[in-house]
């Protein structure tokens, strides 16, 4: 007769180390797990297609094109999002993310009023040339997708306290209805919507783009 060992057919089995019972779901599930990052590498090349198709001028792409571009089928789309909203949601999300962390500029207003300004407008046209053309799918669908719509309104209220804090020593030292107003014009000046009128209507280059933002804000603000 064999030796009975309880542990080959009990679910609970001793760590050889500590003695510490070991149930079966101690034990990583390697099936699982690779259904998960699987998962989750697909999420992340359906995001990139549709961002890649926004890049392309594609602002209302189907399910078939974004499917075809990840190397996806049309219904493997929608075990990963609830719909083309939802997708489009995460997608812009994910973008402005990015771009939160590249808009992270030195906000120090002890340099010259032209140095500040130079700074300013040059990470800005950096950073929108980083949204690209989710900055016009994310305004296309704001009026339409509340959270959408947030995400707008915080990206703005990020960009005006930049202004604010850059530019405090001159904004201070005008008067209140002055000062407002210089604040208004100046966030307008070196807002996306601004740029992008000057580069695909007015057709200007980088290069003029940054000259007439710095010397326009500069003559703002300056007392």
């Amino acid at each position: 007769m064999g030796i009975h060992q309880p542990w080959r057919s009990d679910p609970v089995r001793h760590s050889a180390r500590a003695g510490v019972p070991v149930t079966a779901t101690d034990v990583p599930d390697r099936t699982t797990d690779g259904r998960h990052a699987r998962r989750d590498r697909n999420r992340v090349a359906v995001v990139d297609a549709i961002l890649a198709l926004f890049s392309e001028g594609n602002f209302e792409p189907t399910s078939d094109q974004i499917a075809e571009r990840a190397g996806l089928s049309p219904r493997s789309l929608f075990r990963y999002f609830d719909d083309l909203e939802d997708l489009n949601r995460v997608a812009i999300a994910r973008q402005y993310e990015r771009v939160r962390q590249l808009a992270v500029l030195d906000l120090s207003s002890d340099r010259p009023l032209s140095d500040r300004a130079s700074r300013l407008v040059h990470s800005r046209l950096r950073t929108y040339d980083e949204i690209g053309s989710v900055g016009i799918v994310a305004r296309i669908r704001a009026p339409f997708r509340p959270m959408v719509a947030e995400q707008l309104r915080q990206a703005r209220a990020m960009w005006r306290s930049q202004v604010q804090q850059m530019f405090a020593p001159e904004l201070n030292a005008m008067n209140p209805v002055r000062a407002d107003g210089a604040l208004v014009s100046v966030d307008i000046l070196a807002s996306f919507e601004s740029v992008q009128l000057m580069r695909d209507d007015q057709g200007l280059s980088t290069e003029r783009i940054a000259a007439a933002l710095i010397d326009s804000i500069t003559r703002i603000l300056e007392n």
